[in-house]
């Protein structure tokens, strides 16, 4: 019974192994993490900037879409673009400094509350989502001036100041992730690799293994469980024939 019990238990981990290695098939093979640039504010009112690389506002916009969908998202725009979500604005802002790269400001509903022109939201937002996030001051809908990361220095926000991220601020902040397109490469090829410029475990190359049956020779490690019937192997003969039973005096 303990037996059957154990092998039981080894047959489920099994198969639990392989389910989540078919399940991670579909999962992005690479999650990169855009770097930390700046941060503002403290507490529920919080500001993070990151930089996106060479990746133009409308590429970020996308990925970012794709990852988890906005509750609404503004329309393509070269320079500058919003993604909504219930408790977080994304506010993409090609940088005017590099333009090749895009800078994604995190803000968060406070921050957003409590520093931004309203008027100037109006371009990206629609008027409910607007009349929403600024209800809590009653009605008055210029709670800042500010409109953006990029045009911090003109439109300063009025609750803090933009820094150097520290440790801390690193590990407070919110994961800003990218799906990259990944492949895999079918058993019987002679490589698999999985997406990304580190290789890692994914990046092993590997020997093409061939194998062939030979009915005329054992399986070995299997204790002759699979072995083919010896041809030397005969029926042993039997006869049949009389006899007589003499007791012992």
């Amino acid at each position: 019974m303990k037996k059957r019990l154990a092998h039981g238990l080894k047959l489920m981990l099994v198969l639990s192994l392989v389910m989540s290695l078919l399940s991670a098939c579909g999962a992005p093979s690479v999650q990169d993490t855009y770097p930390l640039e700046s941060v503002s504010g403290s507490g529920n009112t919080t500001s993070y900037v990151y930089r996106a690389a060479d990746r133009t506002v409308p590429e970020v916009a996308q990925e970012l879409s794709e990852q988890r969908k906005p509750d609404q998202i503004s329309a393509e725009n070269t320079e500058r673009m919003f993604l909504v979500y219930q408790d977080q604005y994304y506010h993409l802002q090609q940088d005017p400094n590099k333009k090749e790269d895009t800078l994604v400001e995190v803000d968060s509903k406070e921050y957003v509350r409590q520093n931004y022109d309203s008027s100037f939201l109006q371009g990206y937002l629609t008027a409910t989502l607007i009349g929403n996030l600024f209800d809590t001051f009653g009605g008055n809908r210029s709670a800042g001036k500010y409109r953006g990361y990029t045009n911090k220095d003109t439109y300063k926000p009025s609750e803090g100041s933009y820094r150097t991220p520290t440790s801390s601020d690193k590990k407070a902040a919110p994961p800003i992730t990218v799906d990259r397109k990944g492949s895999i490469t079918r058993r019987g090829s002679d490589k698999d690799t999985s997406v990304g410029s580190s290789g890692g475990l994914f990046g092993r190359k590997k020997e093409q293994s061939k194998g062939t049956i030979d009915r005329n020779k054992s399986s070995g490690g299997l204790g002759g469980l699979f072995d083919s019937p010896k041809s030397s192997y005969k029926k042993p003969k039997t006869r049949v024939g009389g006899g007589r039973i003499m007791r012992r005096r």
